[in-house]
């Protein structure tokens, strides 16, 4: 990994997330010189913090990570098998599962710490020839036309390329700065995240439950651990922040009605404010958008990280496609087939999770009706929850 970036690049990643690093292993050894931009220091990028997201990866991303070779550098004590998923709504007893038995999997996916996936990548792209890693610089001109693109360092390099990749977050300051507009719904909700012990056993099973006032889920780790994923209206989320952990665990153990008996808490609370992007174009003159930056999901289906490891491998295969042959890297044609497929690939689920979550989380007594009448039938059309099983599991 060379330590300065030159003055020209054949691609630049702005962002130096998971899609970002995934997106330059992806392209590792095609010949190409590469430059990732990120604006956090070298050390939070070798060594992030541990910041209480668990991520369910689906068998296609755990595919990738292990072809980019970044999932064996995970401890595997610290990968948790996701073996069936559960939805309730209210206080109805009946329940809606999913599970991969129907495809011969004994789960449907692995639950994985986030900070630990994004070390893994990190160190992945260590030492990878003719990548270029800038660090702890913010960028303050992003601009791309039919020749070339150009960013501005908050330094004052200057940097061009021939395609710009944005891979910077949801809320994405390249997407702006190239004239993409996005769909952003604020949800005026926030998402708690905090790890649990408890006193029960909850067998790889990962519940998700739609309560009046508030969306709880719960995620097995391995042993008699859980990521407790509460979801308020962020003054709610406030109050509750205030808590002791021993009263936060109390107030857990009370929210999902002692299912997993007592819950105490051994990590502390992270929250996040809740919003879905979803932007209109993917991909403009020279440059395009992976991860979170074209597509952010809301977490209530898991499918974000997802999503942005599978729009990365798209993206990656056409430009190595057109390298080995000698074409444009950016050509307006290779970037649109990475659109037209990416948005194939997300838009379907995109839709339908904010149906879901938009008619989950209405508290009048029509919409309450209504989901549940709407989890009774879809308990009886197997070919349904077999097409969300294979959906959540994600084959390729």
């Amino acid at each position: 990994m060379r330590d300065k970036a030159s003055t020209h690049h054949d691609v630049i990643i702005i962002g130096g997330g998971p899609a970002g690093l995934a997106f330059a292993r992806s392209l590792a050894g095609c010949g190409l010189d590469i430059t990732i931009i990120e604006r956090q220091p070298l050390e939070a990028l070798a060594d992030p913090a541990f910041d209480g997201r668990e991520i369910a990866l689906t068998h296609r991303s755990a595919g990738i990570m292990a072809a980019l070779g970044a999932w064996d550098r995970i401890d595997p004590a610290e990968i948790a098998p996701l073996r069936k998923a559960v939805v309730l709504n209210g206080g109805s007893p009946f329940a809606l599962s999913f599970g991969g038995e129907a495809e011969g999997q004994n789960r449907l996916g692995h639950l994985v710490p986030n900070h630990l996936i994004r070390r893994s990548l990190f160190h992945s792209v260590a030492g990878q020839e003719r990548l270029s890693l800038i660090t702890g610089q913010a960028v303050t001109e992003v601009r791309a036309d039919r020749d070339q693109g150009l960013v501005r360092l908050a330094d004052g390099r200057c940097l061009t390329g021939r395609l710009l990749v944005g891979a910077d977050s949801r809320f994405s300051d390249v997407r702006g700065r190239l004239g993409i507009g996005a769909e952003i719904n604020r949800l005026g909700r926030s998402m708690m995240v905090c790890r649990v012990e408890h006193d029960g056993d909850h067998g790889g099973v990962a519940t998700e439950w739609f309560e009046h006032g508030h969306t709880m889920a719960m995620l097995p780790l391995n042993g008699r651990l859980s990521s407790a994923v509460l979801t308020l209206p962020t003054a709610a989320m406030d109050q509750l922040m205030r808590l002791s952990p021993a009263a936060l665990g109390q107030d857990l153990t009370q929210r999902y009605r002692e299912r997993l008996g007592g819950m105490r808490p051994v990590s502390a609370p992270y929250v996040y404010p809740l919003a879905t992007t979803y932007s209109h174009n993917f991909v403009g003159t020279r440059a395009a958008l992976i991860g979170d930056a074209a597509v952010g999901m809301h977490p209530v289906t898991a499918h974000g990280f997802n999503f942005g490891l599978q729009g990365q491998e798209t993206l990656a295969g056409l430009i190595r496609e057109a390298a080995e042959k000698g074409r444009d890297i950016a050509a307006p044609l290779l970037l649109r087939r990475y659109e037209m497929q990416h948005r194939l690939a997300t838009r379907p689920l995109y839709t339908a999770t904010n149906l879901i979550v938009g008619l989950y989380t209405d508290e009048r007594l029509p919409q309450r009706l209504v989901r549940h009448a709407a989890l009774r039938a879809a308990a009886g059309l197997p070919l349904i929850r077999q097409g969300v099983t294979r959906l959540l599991m994600q084959h390729r």
